[in-house]
């Protein structure tokens, strides 16, 4: 989307073939956006500050919530109507979250009470503003910076608890000036990001680290099978995103990080993980607790966590995360049901869930509810249980990984 924005042609280099980055490839398509793929890369020819026109027809976000949140805060600033749609999972997530701050800027944002399709009525330019973030999303963040590149003034996004920084970093890389700054705000401590518009990006090429969400399911996997190991490199190592490798190394897990450079604005190594006993790590009396601040930096490996958790002495408990409850399932239903399938004690809260440990696993049918991430994690807890497990509607990883089953099948061999 930022390359989309630039003036000159990016490459990005390693991009995903995930449906996720295809959805967000067609709409930009839609808009006038030239993009080519070249093998593994993709050749964005950007149409800068005035160039994205008018789409024929509805733009399909598919089950992206990232594709409709952040193009939403694009659209905002262009002076024509367009509509935004997807899925039935996708249209089910909440949206007001964005639309709140986007009407704050001048945009109309027609919804069905507060979720997808959304109409667009987009006013140039916008009107600056100061928001602060009502729940911890990098994805509200995101759209509303992108909304100020368009907008007079400084647009500033205000957060009490750390969210992934992705967005900020790609734009610095694209030669924005991004302001980041901490605060004490009301007796906490704040953080802030900010640009100034209307702003100019500059076309550079891009290249795309290995996705730490994505090797997390392999990590888990060699750490907790015996005689496994694994190493992976160039992957993103963000310390936004990357707060998962430190939960492991609590629970007493072997896994380190080396090789550290920067590509594109972003820390990149290698990740190296062994089968170990967890017996020298967390405070084993009573559940590993995961709340708080932490919630945000590992959204996405909760539901795997709680899989890893359940064969931990002591267990673990996940609060605070009702955002999971809205995600492209429910779940903390889901994570819940699953495991208690597969012979785990579940106690389930309205914002997490308590799993007992260590959890002799079982193979048992898995309902993934076409949710990509409850499928890989499942399929990790199927490979040390006892017995066959089955994984309903697997299709669904082609959402954020579309080799991963074959990759899990080459990695167990």
């Amino acid at each position: 989307m930022i390359a989309a924005l630039a003036e000159g042609t990016s490459r990005i280099i390693n991009s995903s073939t995930s449906a996720d980055c295809s959805a967000t490839v067609d709409c930009l398509q839609q808009l006038g956006v030239s993009i080519e793929r070249d093998g593994r890369d993709l050749l964005i020819h950007g149409v800068g500050r005035e160039g994205l026109r008018n789409p024929a027809a509805p733009l399909d976000c598919q089950n992206s919530g990232t594709t409709m949140r952040l193009l939403a805060g694009i659209l905002a600033s262009q002076n024509f109507t367009s509509e935004l749609t997807g899925d039935a999972s996708l249209r089910s997530r909440p949206m007001q979250r964005i639309i709140e701050p986007l009407e704050m800027m001048g945009a109309h944002i027609s919804s069905h009470e507060g979720r997808a399709p959304l109409t667009i009525h987009g006013r140039r330019p916008l009107t600056a503003i100061t928001y602060k973030l009502l729940v911890a999303s990098a994805q509200v963040k995101s759209c509303v910076l992108l909304a100020g590149l368009k907008a007079e003034g400084r647009t500033e996004v205000i957060e009490n608890e750390a969210t992934r920084d992705h967005t900020e970093r790609m734009l610095r890389w694209f030669g924005v000036d991004v302001e980041t700054g901490h605060a004490e705000r009301e007796g906490e401590t704040a953080r802030s990001a900010a640009v100034s518009g209307p702003a100019r990006l500059i076309a550079r090429d891009v290249s795309i680290p290995s996705d730490i969400s994505s090797a997390a399911y392999f990590i888990s996997a060699a750490v907790l099978l015996p005689g496994s190991s694994i190493e992976i490199e160039n992957v993103g190592v963000n310390p936004t995103r990357a707060a998962f490798l430190g939960q492991l190394r609590t629970l007493g897990f072997d896994v380190n990080v080396g090789d550290i450079r920067e590509e594109s604005n972003e820390p990149v190594g290698a990740v190296r993980a062994h089968h170990a006993d967890q017996s020298h790590g967390a405070d084993f009396q009573r559940p590993f607790l995961i709340d708080g601040l932490m919630i945000p930096q590992l959204i996405d490996e909760l539901p795997l966590l709680a899989i890893v958790g359940s064969q931990v002495p002591g267990g673990i408990e996940i609060r605070d995360a009702a955002e999971l409850r809205v995600k492209e399932s429910d779940r903390i239903a889901t994570t819940a049901a699953g495991l208690r399938a597969m012979g785990a004690e579940v106690e389930e809260f309205d914002d997490g869930l308590r799993v007992a440990g260590p959890a002799k696993l079982r193979g048992a049918k898995i309902d993934s509810r076409g949710d990509h991430r409850i499928a890989m994690a499942f399929s990790v807890a199927g490979l040390i249980a006892e017995g066959e497990t089955e994984i309903k509607d697997e299709d669904c990883v082609a959402v954020s990984f579309p080799n991963f089953f074959d990759l899990l099948n080459t990695a167990v061999e």
